[in-house]
């Protein structure tokens, strides 16, 4: 079947057409935006953590009238108490831990006096249990040395000046300070005003939370000091994680009668809650792209069937000339391909359009390419889907019924 006859029929019946080719540019503008923007939010929710997820409990606390004074002494008495419960692998305490409410970040440069910082990373503490609690991976250096660790006091301490021995960073930051090269040995200013050396790479450790944007959720930084902010964590197998919690909240309460468990859960608990939104936010997207393909399918199915009502005569014609049935069901299917790709063609410009401004307006990256040939292919069989049935009843007309109905 040519295309010159198709496309002069459709000049015949510009309005019809046109709110097909703009229902399809729609929904090809619409699609491609919400399919990236889906790829990104599972992304986001995808992202590795470098903690062992399945084994990890946590317990926040704090100490009505707490004393300064033997700050130290006591929350190591709390966690040697943590470690003595059956069941634990492992437990630290830390100034915070990936998605919760605490966020300790600091600026990171290779020189002194520099006028701006390289960048910007979390900073983890913990003591000499923390990398097994965490079940963070170390891909080159070391571990610290238990001679290596500071108590939170010493640091506090009032013209206070301590050296730190070293520092654990992760992957994604030495590759960022020094791109291509071995960053044991080599040092960096990052707390206080004196340089610390980098004794050890980690894999991954995401940070708290968002700080720094999307492409910077691996800048975190392990320092080796003991805090007593009151996050404990302890690391189970995954079937013990609600009785290990259960009994490190006892071992709390007991150990000091005046201490106010502010939250309790397992690790994964906060995972979820912290990627709830995005979750929640990817699936109303696909739902906005099923309702549009459905609405776009209704209305591809709606016009079909008001041209082949429409031109029952003009396919009597046909068929009495010798055209088969197949013919029939090409012209429609062609005809449907023809409006589809204008359609797609002007969705495509309305998707960069739209990415545009979603890139001014709220900082998204710009659209990928790949995702207009996945929206143009999901539109061509859609139509060709939604024709198929009103073209099979054109081609199914007998051509003396086709005229007799004139």
């Amino acid at each position: 079947m040519e295309i010159r006859p198709i496309l002069s029929t459709l000049r015949r019946h510009k309005t019809a057409a046109m709110l097909i080719v703009l229902e399809i540019a729609l929904s090809c503008a619409i699609i491609c935006n919400a399919l990236f923007l889906i790829s990104q939010r599972m992304e986001r929710t995808d992202r590795p953590t470098g903690l062992a997820n399945e084994e990890i409990v946590r317990v926040n606390a704090s100490v009505v009238g707490a004393s300064r004074a033997d700050a130290d002494a006591r929350h190591k008495a709390d966690v040697a108490a943590l470690r003595q419960i059956p069941g634990v692998i492992a437990a630290t305490s830390t100034n915070h831990l990936p998605f919760d409410s605490s966020s300790w970040n600091s600026s990171v440069s290779l020189q002194e006096d520099q006028p701006a910082p390289n960048l910007n990373a979390a900073i983890y503490m913990g003591d000499e249990q923390l990398v097994e609690t965490f079940g963070l991976r170390i891909v080159a250096g070391r571990d610290f040395t238990a001679d290596e660790y500071v108590d939170w006091g010493v640091i506090d301490a009032p013209g206070a000046d301590v050296a730190l021995p070293g520092l654990l960073m992760t992957r994604a930051v030495a590759e960022q300070l020094w791109p291509g090269e071995n960053p044991i040995g080599k040092s960096v200013y990052v707390w206080g005003e004196k340089p610390i050396r980098v004794i050890g790479v980690l894999e991954n450790l995401i940070r708290p939370n968002d700080n720094g944007g999307p492409h910077e959720h691996q800048y975190s930084i392990v320092l080796p000091i003991r805090p007593v902010f009151g996050r404990f964590v302890l690391r189970t197998t995954p079937d013990r994680r609600a009785e290990v919690l259960k009994a490190a909240v006892d071992v709390l309460e007991r150990n000091n009668t005046m201490r106010i468990i502010n939250d309790e859960g397992t690790f994964t608990e906060m995972v979820e809650r912290y990627y709830r939104q995005d979750r929640s936010m990817a699936w109303l997207l696909v739902a906005v792209c099923v309702a549009l393909l459905v609405v776009t399918a209704l209305g591809i199915v709606g016009l079909a069937s008001f041209w082949v009502q429409q031109r029952t005569k003009q396919i009597g014609v046909r068929r009495a000339l010798g055209a088969t049935r197949r013919q029939v069901l090409r012209y429609f299917q062609t005809e449907n391909f023809v409006l589809a790709t204008v359609g797609i063609a002007l969705g495509m410009f309305a998707a960069f359009a739209i990415n545009q401004l979603l890139m001014e307006r709220y900082e998204l990256p710009r659209l990928p390419l790949a995702y207009l040939p996945i929206g143009a292919l999901a539109l061509w069989a859609l139509g060709q889907i939604s024709v198929l049935g009103p073209a099979l009843r054109a081609a199914a007309v007998p051509p003396a019924v086709a005229t007799r109905s004139v």
